[in-house]
């Protein structure tokens, strides 16, 4: 679970100077005294978390997943602002390699990134996501939000829902290029990832990624495993597995490439790799100003925390990795005519993570920032829970992460609002607020419209104030499998087992171990739907646009 590193250029923000759209100047710029001038680079750091592997690392490389604190970072939803929540990272072991490159010639990483060399292993293949803040967002509405996310070809493409991209696409992905099955058939997959409901104030969403067989290897040109990365949720109102990567995705690579080379090095067979965890701190807007001596000065927007009655924040428990014992093995055998299986994750394969953690380094435009660890610092708490510690006497209330700076040299210093002085005018500076985007659509035909949806359109409106359009589609008929010219016998053999899955896997009890410390969030209640009647099992709820929902009109007298 381990956010990319800070070299790494980040894909949501590479994909946006990619497709291009513009975006506020890096760092802000030489200006007079009192005047303001606003940059995107007012923030940047990683307050992170190392977690302990089992000693047989293999054995546990089947699946991960942790319990995260849901709240709103900041007050309103502002425009160009992206910070992570603890989230996961996941990559195939391919530590066998020590010298031939992952990344074939032509992908994204292979021919800019010669410093990920020579393997490429760290972007070769991931599966990402979690909760938080894109700059990419179009429907943003104060809480973060969920998303799958994953980097199946070098960061050529992302996939982070059922068909689309990272929110920086406005149109579905390629056909060849969709890799998420829907698999869940209560719960609506929006292209803008899944908002929460009200105001949340650090409650927990749990998460896992498992690797489950829910079709069989297959040989040939390329070979594909039977490695499913599924994922599970507990929310208070929804428990269970959402969707997962179709094997395929992880394969098509190689052949894609001509590069036999990379032949099961993919997600689809290797275990995968799982380290620490953090909250990435990449765009934050930042004002900038002089005072009449030509000392400068800086404001972030008010990031916020919430504090319990210790003073402290409770970031992230239960840290946890799964063997094939917890459910795979289980799972195959369901499949296979066995015994149904439960979904439970079989304690006997978790292994709990020990954490540790160390002060977080925190910069301005790449200039260090001094001071914030008077303020609070990162902590592992009794019960193994990843945290803050806050130490300017916050209690019950929120913790503010410092808002303004005084450029000193080569650093940022901290300063309280009362010693900024007011000519700069930095303090009456507020910050731009986000509109909502352009609709997220989908093509009419391809293989969205062949075999084609059983029944819809749906309409409902989410909390982040856009309307999402849906149809049910059986579950083998979705989109994201027409690519494959798989055999009516398997598209028959996978459809039966999901119609299992559907009837026996409830979404009002544990998959995942209950959560220990703290109360569960709750998911937007309208992202739950009932199957039509006749379509109860076997059919899931495919979105197909997501638009700003219209503004009633006003009535006269009002």
């Amino acid at each position: 679970m381990k956010i990319s590193k800070p070299t790494l250029i980040i894909p949501a923000l590479l994909s946006l100077l990619l497709a291009g759209l513009s975006l506020p100047a890096s760092g802000p710029q030489e200006s007079r005294p009192g005047q303001v001038v606003l940059g995107d680079q007012g923030l940047h750091g990683y307050i992170s978390f190392d977690a302990t592997r089992p000693p047989a690392r293999s054995a546990y490389s089947a699946g991960m997943g942790f319990y995260a604190a849901v709240w709103p970072l900041v007050g309103e939803p502002l425009a160009q602002f992206q910070i992570g929540l603890p989230s996961a990272w996941i990559t195939p072991d391919n530590s066998d390699n020590k010298e031939t490159p992952l990344a074939p010639v032509g992908t994204l990483a292979r021919d800019h990134w010669p410093d990920r060399g020579p393997t490429y292993g760290s972007v070769f293949q991931t599966v990402e996501g979690g909760l938080g803040y894109w700059a990419g967002n179009h429907f943003r509405y104060g809480p973060p939000k969920f998303s799958m996310n994953a980097t199946p070809q070098c960061y050529d493409y992302e996939v982070g829902s059922p068909g689309w991209s990272f929110f920086y696409d406005n149109e579905a992905l390629p056909d060849e290029r969709l890799g998420i099955a829907q698999l869940s058939n209560r719960l609506l997959i929006p292209p803008d990832a899944l908002p929460f409901q009200g105001n949340p104030n650090g409650e927990f969403l749990g998460y896992s990624y498992m690797a489950l067989p829910f079709t069989e290897p297959v040989a040939g040109e390329p070979p594909t495993g039977d490695q499913a990365w599924t994922c599970f949720l507990s929310a208070a109102n929804f428990k269970g597995p959402i969707a997962y990567y179709i094997p395929e995705t992880w394969s098509k690579i190689g052949k894609l490439f001509n590069y036999p080379f990379i032949y099961g090095r993919g997600l689809d067979s290797r275990p995968g790799i799982m380290g620490g965890g953090a909250m990435e701190i990449n765009t934050v807007p930042c004002f900038q100003s002089k005072d009449a001596a030509g000392n400068i000065y800086s404001k972030l927007p008010d990031i916020r925390f919430p504090v319990d009655e210790k003073g402290r924040t409770l970031l992230v428990q239960d840290v946890t990795y799964y063997s094939k014992a917890a459910l795979y093995d289980a799972f195959k055998a369901w499949r296979d005519g066995g015994p149904a299986c439960s979904g439970a994750f079989d304690r006997k394969g978790a292994w709990k993570s020990t954490l540790t953690t160390r002060t977080t380094r925190f910069d301005q435009a790449g200039k260090k920032i001094r001071g914030v660890e008077k303020i609070f610092d990162t902590r592992i708490f009794e019960g193994n829970v990843w945290g803050l510690e806050w130490f300017d006497g916050t209690k019950s209330a929120m913790g503010h992460f410092p808002a303004y700076f005084r450029h000193v040299g080569e650093e940022r210093e901290v300063v309280a609002a009362a010693n900024v002085p007011a000519e700069t005018r930095l303090r009456s500076q507020e910050f731009g607020l986000a509109e909502p985007g352009p609709p997220y659509t989908s093509p009419a035909g391809g293989a969205w419209g062949k075999p084609g949806p059983a029944r819809g359109p749906f309409r409902v409106k989410l909390s982040d104030g856009s309307l999402v359009t849906y149809s049910w589609y059986r579950f083998v008929d979705q989109p994201s499998f027409q690519q494959y010219a798989w055999s009516e016998e398997k598209k028959a053999k996978l459809q039966a087992f999901v119609e299992k899955i559907h009837a026996a896997w409830t979404i009002d009890r544990d998959y995942m171990a209950p959560l220990r410390f703290g109360k569960l969030a709750t998911l937007d209640p309208a992202l739950l739907v009932t199957p039509p009647e006749g379509l109860e099992v076997g059919y899931v709820p495919i979105v197909m646009r997501q638009e700003a929902a219209p503004v009633p009109a006003s009535v006269p007298g009002n």
